[in-house]
C-alpha cells in the first residue's frame, strides 16, 4: 500500500541566481519550497510534493507557465508525516522588529526584537524576500499608526505574518486564512508555540470568501504574501473589507509586475505607500484612501 506521508523531492542545479519566473512557478506548484546556499555562492531551489503527484506533471505544468526548467533531479522521502519528520531548518531571520526562527533552534538571540518561533516545514520559507518585505512593512505600519486592532492575513501559509501582527500589537485580533488545510493546522499550532493563540482566529477561505471573514470585516490592516495573479484577482474585495485610512501589505510579485500589481489596485482607492526590494522580489504598503 503506498504510504500517503511521503512526499517526492524535486532538486534544481544549482545557479548563480534563481530566475524569478522559476522561484514563482516553484511557490505555486510545490507544496513546499526552500532555497540551499552553496559554499561558493549558487543558490539550489528544492521542491517538495506529495507522493501521488505525477512526475510528468511538473515538465507540463513549467511549459503551460513558459517557464524553462534546469536539470533536476527526483527522490522520495519516506515518512507517515513527513512534514512533522522533516523540519526544513534554517538561520534565525531579523528584519524590522522581529527575529523569525525555528523550532529547532534552542538558544536564539533575538537581538532586542519580538522572537517569532515557527514550524518552517510548511507553505512558504521564513526565509523569502516576500516574507522579509511584509515584516518589514508591519513593522512601518506600527511607527506610522501605532497598534492595530483587527488584522485579516489572507494566505496566511505557516502564520508567520499573523504571528508578528499578535506579538506586535497585545490587543489585536487576527483572522488568518489560507486554501491549504495543512496551512491552517501549522497556523493553529505556530499560534499555540508562540502563546498568541487567543488572539488568532485560523481557517480555512478561498480569499475573503468564508463567513469568518466576512464577519470580522472591515479591518484595520489587510495581509496578503500570494502571487501576482491571484493579488489582482482580488484587489477589490481588499478594498472592500478594508477600513478607510486602513494599511493593506502586499506581497509575492517581482520588479516587472510593479505597475501591473499596483495600477490594479489604486484602482480601488488603494494608494502605494512604499515598495519593499529583496532580490527582484517586491512587496509593497498600501493605504485605503
Amino acid at each position: 500500500m503506498q504510504d500517503i506521508g511521503s512526499c517526492k523531492i524535486v532538486k534544481f542545479e544549482p545557479c548563480a541566481e534563481i530566475d524569478a519566473a522559476l522561484a514563482e512557478f516553484a511557490e505555486e506548484f510545490f507544496e513546499v519550497v526552500e532555497i540551499n546556499y552553496s559554499d561558493d555562492g549558487k543558490e539550489q531551489l528544492v521542491g517538495y510534493m506529495r507522493s501521488e503527484a505525477s512526475d510528468s506533471a511538473l515538465p507540463q505544468t513549467a511549459k503551460a507557465w513558459n517557464v524553462n526548467l534546469p536539470p533536476y533531479s527526483v527522490e522520495t522521502l519516506q515518512g507517515r508525516d513527513w512534514l512533522a519528520d522533516n523540519v526544513i531548518k534554517f538561520a534565525p531571520v531579523r528584519v524590522g522588529d522581529f527575529c523569525v526562527y525555528g523550532i529547532h533552534e534552542s538558544n536564539v538571540d533575538t537581538m532586542g526584537k519580538i522572537g517569532i518561533k515557527v514550524y518552517a516545514a510548511t507553505a512558504f520559507g521564513s526565509e523569502h524576500q516576500t516574507t522579509k518585505g511584509c515584516l518589514q512593512a508591519i513593522s512601518d505600519i506600527n511607527s506610522i499608526s501605532g497598534p492595530q486592532r483587527k488584522v485579516l492575513d489572507v494566505g496566511t501559509g505557516s502564520g508567520i505574518l499573523s504571528l508578528a501582527a499578535a506579538k506586535l500589537w497585545k490587543d489585536a485580533e487576527i483572522v488568518a486564512v489560507d486554501i491549504d488545510n495543512e496551512s491552517v493546522k501549522v497556523t493553529k499550532q505556530n499560534a499555540i508555540d508562540n502563546g498568541v493563540e487567543k488572539q488568532i482566529i485560523a481557517a480555512y477561505s478561498d480569499g475573503y470568501a468564508s463567513a469568518v471573514v466576512q464577519k470580522n470585516a472591515p479591518y484595520d490592516v489587510i495581509l496578503a504574501n500570494i502571487l501576482a495573479r491571484p493579488l489582482i484577482a482580488m484587489a477589490e474585495d481588499m478594498a472592500k473589507n478594508l477600513k478607510v485610512g486602513g494599511y493593506a501589505v502586499i506581497s509575492g510579485f517581482i520588479d516587472e509586475q510593479v505597475d501591473w500589481v499596483i495600477g490594479e489596485h489604486e484602482k480601488y482607492g488603494l494608494q502605494l505607500q512604499k515598495i519593499y526590494e529583496g532580490d527582484n522580489w517586491r512587496a509593497a504598503l498600501l493605504k485605503r484612501i
